[in-house]
């Protein structure tokens, strides 16, 4: 029996690793999958962990080899897909697999798995409170924030294409919301 799939995405700083990790945390048989990057590691990222850190040219030969479920170019030269492989290797541990995947890649696999997966769009109660979140990280430059802010501003308008969407605009309320509806879909059965 083929496994489901929790589909979580947002723009860069409305709390979808967070949320994700509350589910983790949740006896749900969840278990993450590592996206690959070609994006340097942020802070205390391990290899293997949050991401597999691959360099633009191998992320190319993957692309090649149909190695990815879906794969997106979000900056020049910065590449994130989902390996085929790390969905096969967690439903031959017999568990579901969670995403937390950048907003485009989570249409894509919405796309691509249909029933078999939840989608979930985590929304930012503001663009003014994403910004202050994003500043608060401290891990960007104030142009690479902007960026970051304009990219989640066309982000948002592709909410529609996702199950449920979640305003993060109280933590503890957004966490409990997205568990309860993924709580709710891995145990109805699919016909």
């Amino acid at each position: 029996m083929e496994g489901k799939l929790v589909i979580i995405s947002a723009p860069s700083g409305a709390g979808k690793t967070t949320i994700v990790n509350h589910l983790l945390s949740k006896n749900l048989g969840l278990e993450f999958s590592v996206s690959a990057t070609t994006r340097a590691p942020r802070g205390t990222e391990k290899n293997g962990k949050e991401y597999y850190f691959i360099s633009p040219e191998e992320f190319r030969e993957k692309i090649r080899k149909n190695e990815f479920v879906e794969w997106q170019e979000v900056y020049m030269d910065q590449y994130y897909g989902t390996l085929k492989s790390e969905i096969e290797r967690i439903w031959a541990d017999n568990r579901h697999v969670i995403f937390d995947v950048d907003v485009k890649g989570g249409v894509n696999l919405k796309k691509i798995y249909g029933n078999q997966a939840i989608s979930v769009f985590i929304m930012p109660p503001s663009v003014k409170e994403l910004e202050k979140r994003l500043l608060a990280r401290a891990t960007d430059d104030s142009s690479k924030i902007k960026m970051r802010v304009g990219k989640a501003i066309e982000e948002m308008k592709l909410a529609i294409n996702f199950d449920h969407i979640a305003i993060n605009d109280s933590l503890e309320r957004a966490q409990n919301e997205v568990y309860e509806m993924v709580k709710s879909f891995l145990t109805n059965v699919t016909e």
